[in-house]
């Protein structure tokens, strides 16, 4: 059970995001930045309570609020001035990471907070970062399929020009996956920096690779229009099984990217056959 345990609190660091990230990709986008929106904010979020005196659920607010904009920001550049989703948030990263250092200075930054409980607390034998995952991934799997503004995105990436002509208003619906997914990022910039009582500008660095290929083995369509937003728990929690098993196996983690690599290529090759025979 213990081991149980230690997989899940892995799996939902990056568990959390893959519901915003599900959203994007069934529209037919990506977001390359998630990492490093995860980074930032768990640095601001470590800045204001450091050295501002005000109370932890305003700090709270904050920090969501920034995630929140950086997703606007991306969502922005990609709807309304038309740029490339791989472009916009790739160049995201980069800002995202001389923010990291801007504010940390390029030291860790240790800092107390009441809101610090949701890295490390539990309900009873559950961690609440496990219980924030199911939750997430409830209520998003709940967005996809029953709300109009869900449909609308698997509209959107499976024929954007014939959403338009129906009605979807697919720059509001794409841009509001991005705002979604880099909220998403904030929370679990709180949890993690909370988890660890500091920050500094490596953290979260690398999620992205993970999230997308939790969303990918988890059976969204890179072409978008296709998948589950439950799908993406089930390819983070393949990932999360399989680098428990190195570890228990003894296997040494150098191997741990290679079988990784491998899965994410099997599943996008089933992902194009499927494809084909749809055609």
């Amino acid at each position: 059970m213990n081991n149980i345990m230690n997989v899940l609190i892995q799996i939902s660091r990056y568990g959390i995001i893959t519901a915003g990230m599900a959203l994007i990709m069934i529209s037919g986008g990506i977001d390359l930045s998630v990492g490093y929106a995860v980074g930032f904010c768990a640095c601001v979020f470590a800045w204001f309570s450091l050295h501002t005196a005000l109370p932890w659920f305003v700090v709270g607010f904050i920090t969501l609020g920034v995630g929140a904009g950086i997703g606007f920001f991306n969502g922005l550049l990609v709807t309304r001035v038309g740029l490339v989703p791989f472009i916009v948030t790739l160049a995201a990263m980069k800002i995202l990471g001389g923010g990291m250092l801007l504010i940390t200075g390029g030291m860790p930054i240790t800092f107390k907070s009441e809101l610090s409980w949701l890295g490390y607390g539990r309900a009873g034998p559950v961690p609440i970062p496990v219980i924030i995952m199911f939750l997430v991934i409830f209520l998003f799997s709940i967005f996809a399929k029953y709300t109009e503004a869900g449909r609308g995105l698997y509209a959107v990436g499976n024929n954007e020009r014939a959403a338009i002509l129906s009605g979807v208003n697919s720059k509001n619906l794409k841009c509001l996956s991005y705002v979604i997914t880099s909220t998403l990022c904030a929370i679990v910039g709180i949890i993690v920096a909370g988890n660890l009582g500091t920050a500094d500008q490596s953290m979260g660095i690398g999620y992205e690779m993970d999230v997308i290929a939790a969303v990918v083995i988890g059976g969204v369509a890179m072409s978008g229009g296709e998948g589950h937003v439950w799908g993406a728990l089930i390819g983070a929690s393949i990932m999360g099984i399989l680098r428990n098993a190195f570890i228990l196996l003894g296997i040494s983690s150098y191997w741990q990217s290679i079988v990784i690599g491998a899965v994410i290529l099997a599943a996008m090759t089933v992902d194009i056959i499927r494809g084909k025979k749809r055609e």
